[in-house]
């Protein structure tokens, strides 16, 4: 197994912004992770994707693990479901792709989120109405205190809003994620946007809802490579009843989801918005001009820059809003 020594970071994030890590390595299968874990029990251990949902403010002093296991299989079949595995480097969004070529629905709201396979359970990806969690399965694993593999079923993943074990205790490295999808597709509304795209069309098939998708997602946020990103910065707060009723008397058109009893969820684009931060900029780090959740780098390595520029939205929000907005982004 082969371990590298101070490798810059910078590339290994979509935001772009410098770090070094001390020690970083790729296994290439679940017995290459074990030997690594296991002969370096008490590194510190940092588990590195596709890199769109993080960035850096400062160097690395431990190991960087970034899997790069791949494969995707087909696990069972039936007439009307079929269970597919995938590798935790493989990338979401081809995964997407040969599902929806192949008939397979489940996952095609999930269209063009970047990133790899293992992230999509820790995040608990979601858009258009669909979270990931509706279509895992299992969890494959390896316990990072041990070196030992670990499958988890759904139920043992502890899903729920962006969140997930994983995501709280990040003990456990992801090596693959076997699906349950549909082989049959009807397509059901579940959000404003993509009814309205899709207008004109009766009976949409699963490849126009895909191609549907990437049109929004195309339009509205920028492209990491072009402009460094992480997506969507900030969770959609989940305010209580009251707080809920609170803002309305400020924010009448305040968008509201049903979240669970008395709970409703809002969005963050909204707020910060209204607070008067789309297209804003201060300078190398910014708001999206075309989305108002996207924060972008426009040149700056530091990612202590980001995360100042974050707190300013976040202290203005909460200021004229009285929501405190939480990153969705893990910021190291």
């Amino acid at each position: 197994m082969h371990i590298q020594h101070h490798i810059q970071l910078r590339p290994y994030n979509s935001f772009r912004t410098k770090a070094v890590a001390r020690l970083f390595c790729e296994p290439q299968s679940v017995e290459e992770l074990t030997e690594i874990l296991k002969r370096y029990p008490t590194e510190k251990k940092l588990i590195l994707g596709g890199g769109c949902n993080l960035f850096f403010t400062e160097d690395f002093e431990g190991l960087v693990i970034r899997p790069a296991i791949k494969g995707i299989e087909l696990i069972r079949e039936t007439e009307q479901e079929v269970e597919v595995e995938a590798g935790a480097a493989e990338e979401w969004d081809r995964f997407v792709d040969q599902c929806v070529s192949k008939g397979f629905s489940g996952v095609e709201n999930l269209s063009l989120i970047p990133g790899s396979m293992g992230a999509s359970p820790v995040q608990n990806i979601g858009a258009y109405g669909t979270e990931v969690k509706d279509t895992i399965v299992l969890v494959k694993t390896v316990d990072m205190q041990t070196g030992e593999p670990k499958a988890f079923t759904a139920g043992q993943c502890g899903f729920s809003y962006r969140d997930s074990l994983f995501k709280r205790s990040r003990r456990y490295i992801i090596t693959s994620v076997r699906f349950r999808l549909q082989k049959s597709f009807t397509y059901r509304e579940k959000y404003a946007d993509l009814s309205r795209e899709l207008s004109g069309i009766a009976t949409p098939t699963l490849t126009q809802v895909r191609e549907a998708i990437i049109r929004i997602r195309t339009r509205k946020l920028p492209d990491p490579d072009l402009l460094p990103n992480a997506g969507s910065f900030f969770k959609n707060p989940v305010l209580p009843l009251e707080a809920k009723d609170v803002l309305l008397k400020t924010l009448p058109d305040l968008p509201l989801f049903p979240a669970g009893e008395n709970r409703w969820k809002t969005s963050a684009a909204y707020l910060i918005e209204k607070a008067g931060y789309k297209g804003k900029r201060k300078g190398m780090v910014g708001i999206s001009g075309d989305h108002a959740l996207i924060i972008v780098n426009y040149g700056t390595d530091n990612g202590k820059e980001i995360v100042a520029f974050m707190k300013e939205v976040q202290n203005e929000v909460f200021r004229q809003c009285g929501v405190m907005l939480e990153p969705e982004v893990w910021i190291f």
